[in-house]
């Protein structure tokens, strides 16, 4: 049967052109007008949100679902679910840390028979680099990846090592030729290993500024710049994830001014928590890179608001409990990976609201830049005619405070818990069609209406 037409209202949407008092009609699972500047009493039979605001559907290009292999982890269910209820309507999942790793056609099979009818929003997949495996870039393309995925430095698995210049070189002719992008983690191991042996990290494996000195800055610069090069010979769309300096934001934008086609993101955690906050022992936020200087979070977010850096991106990667080593605190075994992906709407406005940012930018940086990177900007990321009918519903001025049991990833490890944060989601449509509601926050479709977006063919 097809799908009921709905009009929704607000005072406050997010159009193109700015924020302004619309109505937004839906037929299909599609947006099929819009209707600016409608006055309320002249629309009938619509759903009023009054003043909250209607945003496009979030769009995370960084995520780490873990399934299947590691569905103890996370799962496409648990996954779904958090994220809808964070006003996210498509994630592309990263090649690790399921298992299998998304290097091969067969993984790829196997990655999406684990997501069907398991997802409440809609999914995609990156492909990976790693080692030698070039013979498998074309076939995964043609068998619907988005794009690729590398590490410079080793992964914390080691089913997905890190790729040397060469693999990386020889990969991103063979996606340039396709017309694809690869996505980088960027640090550099050489310089890594020199900052571990000078920081007394192993002596002093629970000192927070010894993690952080053992990761400098400088490996992310240097990471850039071997990329850069890379870049230069090849002319591959180069993007570079989680950025968490300020000095990886000024390479970034002297590749930009030198003409690279070149991006990068950088994560709410690091818009959000501060090294001088972080205790000894809060294995809570470890990551790599680390959370660094409060001067550096300033950075980044001069950095998001100049166009240096394009988007921001969650990283969710979440753990059981007891890899996160909290009962003794260990920086250096402890997993590193942030779980935030039902919070990063409200994490990023929080600290976006004390810095008079508009919420117009968070479209750009949360809906619109990351369709564009995952090659998904002729449906996703915008309120437009013809495009999927994915939009949050939020209201920016509420607070809540985060309570574990309220979190919807598998596990409830996670450095927000016990913040207050402002922007409450009220409900979340994919395509037309509630995927969250506050008010009954239980499951609301079964099966889930979560769509693998395979890229498109040329």
């Amino acid at each position: 049967m097809p799908e009921a037409s709905i009009i929704v209202f607000s005072s406050r949407v997010v159009l193109d052109a700015g924020i302004v008092p619309a109505a937004i009609e839906i037929a299909g699972g599609r947006i099929t007008s819009i209707h600016e500047g409608s006055p309320r009493s002249s629309i009938r039979d619509h759903i009023d949100f009054g003043d909250l605001v209607i945003m496009p559907g979030l769009v995370d290009a960084h995520v780490h679902i873990n399934e299947p292999g590691r569905t103890d982890w996370e799962g496409f269910e648990t996954a779904g679910r958090a994220a809808a209820a964070g006003g996210i309507t498509t994630v592309v999942d990263m090649p690790l840390n399921s298992s299998p790793v998304t290097t091969t056609v067969a993984a790829l099979k196997a990655k999406a028979a684990a997501a069907r009818g398991r997802c409440a929003i809609d999914y995609a997949f990156w492909g990976g680099v790693s080692g030698d495996n070039r013979s498998e870039l074309e076939p995964l393309l043609g068998a619907g990846v988005l794009g690729f995925k590398c590490f410079m430095v080793p992964s914390g698995i080691d089913d997905f090592p890190a790729a040397d210049d060469e693999e990386i070189g020889a990969a991103m002719r063979t996606i340039a030729s396709a017309g694809g992008v690869l996505l980088a983690h960027a640090e550099d191991a050489t310089v890594i290993e020199a900052a571990r042996s000078r920081c007394g990290l192993d002596r002093h494996p629970r000192a927070y500024q010894s993690w952080l000195r053992s990761r400098p800055p400088e490996a992310e610069v240097a990471a850039i710049r071997r990329l850069a090069t890379l870049c230069r010979e090849t002319r591959c769309r180069t993007h570079i994830v989680h950025i968490a300096s300020g000095e990886a934001a000024d390479a970034i934008a002297a590749f930009k001014r030198e003409g690279l086609p070149m991006s990068g993101e950088t994560c709410p955690h690091y818009l959000t928590f501060a090294a001088e906050d972080i205790t000894d022992g809060a294995t809570l936020f470890k990551c790599a890179p680390p959370i660094r200087e409060r001067a550096h979070q300033d950075r980044l977010w001069r950095a998001l608001e100049s166009g240096i850096l394009d988007m921001v991106a969650t990283d969710h990667s979440p753990c059981p409990p007891d890899l996160k080593r909290m009962s003794d605190g260990d920086f250096v075994h402890a997993w590193g990976g942030i779980a935030s992906l039902q919070l990063s709407l409200p994490a990023v406005w929080t600290a976006a609201r004390r810095r008079a940012t508009g919420i117009e930018r968070l479209a750009q940086w949360m809906s619109a830049a990351p369709s564009r990177l995952a090659g998904l900007q002729q449906r996703k990321g915008a309120i437009r005619v013809g495009y999927d009918a994915d939009l949050v519903i939020w209201n920016p001025e509420a607070s809540f405070t985060v309570q574990a049991e309220s979190l919807l990833h598998r596990h409830k490890v996670c450095p927000y818990v016990g913040m207050t944060l402002h922007g409450v989601v009220e409900r979340t449509y994919l395509r037309g069609e509630l995927a969250f509601d506050r008010s009954d926050p239980s499951p609301l479709a079964k099966p889930p209406r979560g769509q693998w977006l395979r890229r498109a063919q040329h």
